[in-house]
């Protein structure tokens, strides 16, 4: 059985909408499971350039799924010990939630195995 890894990462600029209101950071961020494929998030890593506490929400077919929160200035490695089967047609995205009125850039880069 072969296994491709998958990524979804990059570096976004970010304004605030309030830490119970995440959005979608950007479309780039957003993976589609391949019909008659199953695919496992393995880790999640990001950092944070504002002063403030903001978090990244893995979402799953629109429900939140996993939340990482990234400290002011800091930056966070999570191996995922728990993972779930996610089977074809499953949507996963990245959303951002940050303080209304804060305003930067955030690193994220949320590995997959697809099988």
């Amino acid at each position: 059985m072969q296994s491709t890894p998958r990524f979804l990462q990059g570096v976004f600029p970010f304004e605030g909408k309030g830490l119970e209101s995440p959005f979608p950071l950007d479309a780039a961020l957003t993976y589609t499971v391949p019909p008659g494929a199953v695919t496992q998030p393995v880790y999640f890593r990001g950092g944070n350039g504002i002063d403030d506490l903001v978090y990244i929400v893995l979402m799953r077919d629109g429900r939140p799924m996993r939340y990482f929160p990234i400290g002011a200035k800091g930056d966070v490695h999570v191996p995922l010990r728990v993972v779930e089967d996610l089977d074809g047609g499953t949507v996963v995205e990245l959303y951002l939630a940050a303080p209304t009125g804060s305003a930067g850039w955030i690193v994220v880069d949320l590995g997959l195995v697809e099988v």
